[in-house]
């Protein structure tokens, strides 16, 4: 029994009271999960659109917005201890879920195998123009797929030791690197270049790099010890690592003319510690896509052990990076982010407001095949994400929030909300109409 606790990642099941953790140790991940160098590139673009006031002020907003929703959401985990797949079990019902988890699997696995071709990228052109190293990038993106799957084998409790021990690492490295950017460049006063971002255009953008992220915060907080320690964690966690980053870059952009952040590590003559930031920042996040990958798979393959699930999916997303998914993958992961945006808002509906599957889950009973008013929900929280799209990937005919797949969370929890309020008390009206008949014939 004690084997299995060690070996196990309880991903269709509630996570033990004895093994859940502190504040701190989420944290960590979370701040891992923001530094990488997705975020590196939102910097360089806000620092060439935007005057440099307005750049930290936007990604200070919009890392506030994001981690407010993301606490929301992981309080829903850190209430059940369950994965976002088993959380949607009971709110979409079991097949409903299934479909879910399916389309979860796919995309983080999608983003995995492209994360890995941009690691591969970059990793290629800081080794050609530091240690004139010409090493092929198909063979990098397996080094790399391989590396980063092997703490997702293991679950949690790996990606928690990583994170804990390359979180300090990182963050010094990149400090180090500002300050000697700072000592060596001076940030000019310039004027943005015609066509940069609107104020809320950059906000959009920076709530827009993790919002899918959002919807998937109980596959971390379900490790929480309290409801306390997962609503500290992730909202210092996301609001440090989202915006830590994005912030930085923007600084040495401005300094040193440039969005290449390889570029700047080799000029300051870091190039050993860029290939190390490089390495670790892209390990740190994408072995989190993988882990909650397999976290939806395990759900719909409930034969196959976790870890050697992940072992395959790892496999079949590293075959997919070294074959150039990073070129041809992202306007279907575009797509699959309209079907997941909906469901973070629709179980915090479930959860804070309707109440009344979660009720199932607190009673022991079992999930229900189907939850009809949740699919309708999901369904119209699609619709408006899509619409809310930009083209290609949607319609773009309107826009509400100006972030799509903040549109569909919205519109997500909307409607779950109005259409549980409704049925509830259709129920209760019913009810009471029986209890009348029954007292009356009683009565007779």
């Amino acid at each position: 029994m004690k084997e299995e606790k060690v070996i196990s990642d309880f991903a269709r099941e509630a996570v033990p009271k004895e093994l859940r953790r502190s504040w701190f140790s989420m944290f960590s991940v979370l701040v891992a999960i923001g530094v990488d160098l997705s975020a590196v590139m939102l910097g360089a673009e806000l620092a060439n659109g935007m005057p440099l006031n307005q750049a930290i002020l936007s990604v200070c907003v919009g890392s506030l917005i994001l981690a407010i929703l993301c606490t929301i959401c992981a309080i829903v985990g850190a209430s059940t201890n369950l994965s976002t797949s088993m959380i949607t079990k009971y709110v979409f019902g079991k097949y409903g879920a299934q479909v879910f988890s399916i389309v979860l699997g796919i995309s983080l696995l999608g983003w995995f195998g492209v994360q890995v071709g941009f690691f591969a990228t970059n990793a290629h052109t800081v080794l050609q123009d530091a240690f004139h190293v010409s090493i092929n990038v198909k063979v990098l993106s397996l080094i790399g797929g391989l590396l980063m799957m092997t703490t997702a084998i293991f679950g949690y409790r790996a990606i928690e030791k990583l994170s804990v021990w390359s979180v300090p690492l990182l963050l010094g490295l990149m400090l180090f690197t500002l300050f000697l950017t700072l000592k060596n460049y001076s940030i000019p006063v310039s004027i943005p270049k015609a066509g940069g971002f609107t104020f809320g255009s950059a906000i959009s953008l920076v709530i827009s790099i993790f919002i899918v992220g959002a919807t998937v915060q109980p596959d971390i907080s379900r490790w929480a010890k309290s409801k306390k320690d997962a609503i500290i964690a992730t909202f210092f966690g996301i609001f440090i690592g989202n915006s830590f980053m994005i912030i930085l870059a923007i600084l040495m952009s401005k300094a040193m003319g440039t969005d290449d952040m390889m570029k700047i590590f080799i000029t300051l003559g870091l190039a050993i510690p860029g290939i190390l930031v490089l390495t670790l920042a892209q390990w740190t996040t994408n072995t989190s896509n993988l882990y909650s990958s397999s976290l939806g798979f395990s759900i719909v393959f409930t034969k196959i052990q976790k870890q050697w699930l992940t072992i395959i999916l790892g496999i079949i997303a590293t075959i997919l990076a070294v074959l150039g998914i990073y070129d041809q993958f992202l306007s279907f992961l575009n797509i699959l982010a309209i079907i997941i945006a909906p469901i973070g808002g629709i179980y915090v509906a479930e959860y804070f407001f309707v109440k009344t599957e979660f009720q199932r889950y607190d009673l022991h009973l079992e999930a229900k095949a189907v939850v009809t008013r949740s699919i309708i929900a999901w369904v119209a929280g699609m619709l408006i994400t899509y619409l809310t799209t930009a083209q290609p990937s949607g319609l773009a005919l309107f826009s509400l929030t100006s972030v799509s797949a903040l549109d569909g969370v919205l519109i997500g929890f909307i409607v779950q909300t109005v259409l549980g309020k409704l049925l509830k008390q259709k129920d209760s009206f019913q009810q009471v109409t029986i209890d009348k008949k029954e007292n009356e014939e009683f009565g007779q």
